[in-house]
């Protein structure tokens, strides 16, 4: 029986066994089994791991790729009413010409991109974010909003000294996951649920769960459902009433057209940004933002970077850099309040783009602009036989919810019925395992990328399909 004799790779020197044995040698190590000796025998995995053959040439690799990739369709193939989080807007030509500059989307960390203007670009992003929310202080931005939402709870705990935070039903179920597994273990997380007729938080059940146990009260608006929360006044006095926070996780595209939430009573406002010129990139492309008013109480709880304006060394002059420094994992390690990476810095510098393009009168413009669509869509397909529209006396932004109980299909045949066919359309997401209270539901999502005919069409293939 014959050894198989080791690949050496060319552009990597600890392949060469001669090498290898001399690093090993060098550090006193027998094997590279010796670096991992303290990890216990059952929690090692002995067996060969269940891979295809290598691909050895980079032609077979690219045509693997795009055999893969082929069996895709994407949004600009079919027409897409798909939302729940992330969402097809337009994307400015300007705002991918600005990332891909290389100063800014190679740049890691530290000195090298003080030099490119990266400060400066994340400064404005901020200041621009601050003018749409009417806060004081906004954070360079999380890996995404689900890490905002479980950031601006922790700094309300850190805060308030206590341990449990009330989190809405309404909330999207990939969400709540990832903010209850950032909350733990420490922290309670208790939900409150939503009138089942308006849409609506139940402020009844709210005032039954606040107590002086309570840190924040978080709640979203728009919800997850698309409804626009008329209880805001409400929630916020009632959490401030036992000395809880108020949170709210705003969509910034709908801030034209909508309140800030600080005007309603939020002490800490956080979302996402992929909305403000950002692709969806296979469902990525989020940033997180955390926003508050400038109080030390809530400024030194940030974990994240905040680039503020900072004298330099020339007597007039001023430059852009860290403000308390610090707080942050980078200066203080294994003893921050959170770690904090830099990989969604990018996104941040397009959102600032974003902003600037638009300016205030135009995201006036778009925020009326989708809601007329919402209100459009809610309306036509109310009409077709056996569809209901639930909360369709309420206000939306962006997603709504269409009903199919009285259909006698379910929304995953409705769903392929769209996409087969020649009709290519892809159609709202599946409530019915997030959400079994509301049955065969689907939530629908338009945007300022759909037109009348874009929602006629659909309209004319569920009445095709029911």
């Amino acid at each position: 029986m014959s050894l198989k004799k080791p690949r050496v790779y060319p552009y990597i020197p600890n392949s060469a066994p001669a090498v290898k044995e001399e690093m090993l040698r060098d550090v006193g190590a027998q094997s590279t089994d010796d670096f991992f000796a303290e990890i216990p025998e059952n929690l090692r995995f002995t067996r060969d791991l269940d891979l295809p053959e290598p691909l050895l040439s980079e032609a077979e690799l690219i045509r693997h790729v795009d055999g893969l990739l082929n069996k895709n369709r994407s949004t600009r193939e079919a027409l897409s009413f798909l939302g729940a989080g992330c969402y097809q807007h337009q994307v400015p030509a300007v705002c991918d010409e600005v990332n891909s500059r290389s100063e800014f989307l190679t740049a890691y960390a530290g000195e090298p991109y003080e030099d490119h203007g990266r400060f400066q670009a994340l400064f404005e992003y901020q200041s621009l974010m601050a003018e749409l929310l009417n806060m004081d202080v906004v954070n360079v931005p999380t890996y995404d909003g689900f890490q905002a939402a479980g950031t601006a709870l922790r700094m309300a705990v850190r805060i308030s000294g206590r341990t449990t935070v009330l989190l809405p039903a309404n909330i999207g179920a990939d969400k709540l996951s990832m903010v209850c597994e950032f909350l733990k273990p420490e922290i309670v997380v208790e939900q409150i649920p939503f009138d089942p007729e308006s849409g609506l938080l139940d402020l009844a059940v709210l005032e039954t769960r606040l107590n002086q146990e309570v840190a924040a009260v978080y709640f979203e608006n728009p919800t997850y459902l698309g409804l626009v929360e008329t209880q805001v006044e409400q929630i916020s006095a009632a959490a401030h009433a036992v000395g809880a926070l108020c949170i709210v996780g705003a969509e910034p595209l709908s801030l034209g057209v909508m309140a800030p939430p600080v005007e309603y009573g939020a002490d800490i406002v956080c979302g996402d940004i992929q909305s403000l010129g950002i692709h969806m990139n296979y469902g990525g492309g989020h940033g997180g933002f955390i926003a508050t008013r400038d109080d030390p109480t809530f400024v030194m709880e940030y974990p994240s970077r905040l680039f503020g304006l900072a004298p330099t060394t020339v007597e007039g002059e001023y430059g852009f850099g860290d403000v308390a420094y610090e707080r942050t994992s980078f200066a203080v390690r294994e003893e921050g309040k959170e770690w904090v990476g830099t990989a969604a810095a990018l996104w941040g510098i397009t959102a600032g783009v974003y902003l600037a393009l638009m300016g205030p009168q135009g995201m006036v413009e778009i925020g009326e602009g989708i809601m007329q669509r919402c209100r459009y869509a809610m309306q036509k397909m109310s009409e077709l036989p056996g569809v209901k529209v639930p909360f369709a006396g309420a206000p939306h932004f962006t997603e709504f919810v269409v009903n199919f109980d009285d259909t006698g299909k379910t929304v995953a045949q409705i769903n392929q019925d769209l996409l087969d066919n020649g009709r290519d359309i892809f159609g709202g997401k599946d409530l019915s395992g997030e959400f079994p209270a509301l049955g065969q539901s689907a939530l629908y999502c338009v945007t300022e990328i759909h037109t009348q005919s874009d929602i006629d069409r659909l309209v004319s293939a569920l009445r095709e399909v029911l």
